[in-house]
């Protein structure tokens, strides 16, 4: 637990596997689909945003797995229990917003644009299981 001005702050979740977005926002984020079909091309594109502008590689690593940090560790990509759990509308919902209490900051709109983004889902997904 994290004092602020006095008061208790929740710094981190309790778990990988808690969803990111507010609970009001899940039940619709969760049914948000990519607009793009999953093709190689988009695929490698979202690899050259993860190793590139994105600055993805960073934080979780060139293999997926992330960087052990103190804190909060980024998220490791290879988890297929983590994989299964969260909808592409989910990790969009992410890049555009960060992930509050980790240091995931906002990427869409803040360095690569929402197709970008999109592609580097399309990226993060070919870790599953790795």
């Amino acid at each position: 637990m994290v004092f602020l001005l006095g008061q208790p702050v929740r710094a981190f979740h309790p778990s990988v596997y808690t969803p990111r977005v507010p609970p009001d926002q899940l039940e619709e984020i969760q049914e948000i689909e990519s607009p793009f079909e999953t093709t190689p091309e988009r695929i490698e594109a979202g690899r050259q945003v993860f190793f590139g502008k994105g600055l993805c590689v960073t934080c979780h690593s060139k293999n997926g797995k992330g960087v052990r940090m103190p804190g909060h560790a980024p998220r490791n990509f290879t988890d297929a229990q983590w994989q299964d759990a969260r909808t592409d509308g989910e990790l969009m919902w992410i890049l555009k917003n960060g992930s509050p209490g980790t240091g995931m900051p906002k990427r869409v709109g803040q360095g690569i644009t929402e197709e970008e983004g999109w592609n580097v889902i399309q990226f993060i997904r070919t870790f599953r299981g790795q």
